[in-house]
């Protein structure tokens, strides 16, 4: 009887013999089945969930996929909302504005200032009183539209030569009001001063009153024929008064 030992068939292992003796192009086979067999059992015990789409720091938009805030809606202007922001100014640019109120005023009172061209300046007579000396410095509209005069004249006595004598007039206290000259109609302003002989302050006679009117850089000349005027000492002072309607008298 024979001592080897003899291959039992089982049909899940094969038979060593079968095998050995197998021909090349099986064997080929056999490696490639085994090889892609051994790559596939690889891949799946590597293989890993895909984490999650995340949002980018800083001014990078969403990632693809996430569904978490829109870019540009972090607050910051778009475009268009910046150009219509632009818009949003006082000024309309066509020169339709409204006028300030004092030049408002003054044009519906008679189309703007009066001029030192458009007018003549007069002094009235003298109407003294407690001591006083009151003369009414008259300017009257000459020319052929009516136009407006508000608040002080200015005013200085003058010798000959044209040389200023004593100071400047004082303004007394008063409220200035627009008073409107149609042509031919005159505005007056007080101008006072205490009688020299009761007061005791040095005089002179001056040749001229140089007028100048409200808001006004050129002057007018006047005759001056009221007589000796306090220009130095004690109560010298000369004061005007803002301008009202009418001529003084």
């Amino acid at each position: 009887m024979s001592t080897f030992p003899r291959w039992v068939a089982n049909p899940d292992r094969p038979d060593p013999v079968s095998t050995h003796h197998a021909s090349p192009a099986a064997r080929r086979a056999a490696l490639l089945v085994g090889v892609a067999l051994l790559s596939l059992l690889t891949a799946c015990g590597n293989s890993t969930p895909q984490s999650t789409p995340k949002t980018l720091p800083g001014t990078a938009g969403p990632a693809s996929g996430d569904t978490g805030t829109k870019a540009g809606s972090t607050g910051a202007a778009t475009p268009a909302a910046s150009a219509s922001s632009k818009k949003t100014g006082t000024g309309t640019g066509t020169g339709t504005g409204s006028a300030p109120a004092s030049a408002s005023a003054g044009s519906a009172a008679g189309g703007g200032r009066c001029h030192t061209s458009e007018l003549r300046a007069s002094v009235g007579r003298n109407d003294p009183g407690a001591g006083q000396e009151n003369f009414p410095i008259v300017l009257t509209n000459t020319s052929g539209r009516t136009c407006t005069v508000r608040g002080y004249p200015g005013a200085a006595f003058v010798d000959a030569s044209g040389k200023q004598l004593g100071p400047d007039p004082l303004r007394s206290s008063g409220a200035p009001t627009t008073v409107a000259l149609a042509p031919g109609h005159s505005a007056w302003s007080g101008l006072t001063f205490s009688n020299p002989e009761i007061s005791g302050a040095h005089t002179a006679t001056p040749a001229s009153l140089i007028v100048t009117p409200p808001d006004e850089r050129d002057s007018l000349t006047v005759t001056w024929t009221g007589g000796k005027v306090p220009v130095s000492g004690n109560a010298s002072s000369v004061s005007l008064t803002v301008v009202r309607p009418g001529s003084g008298a």
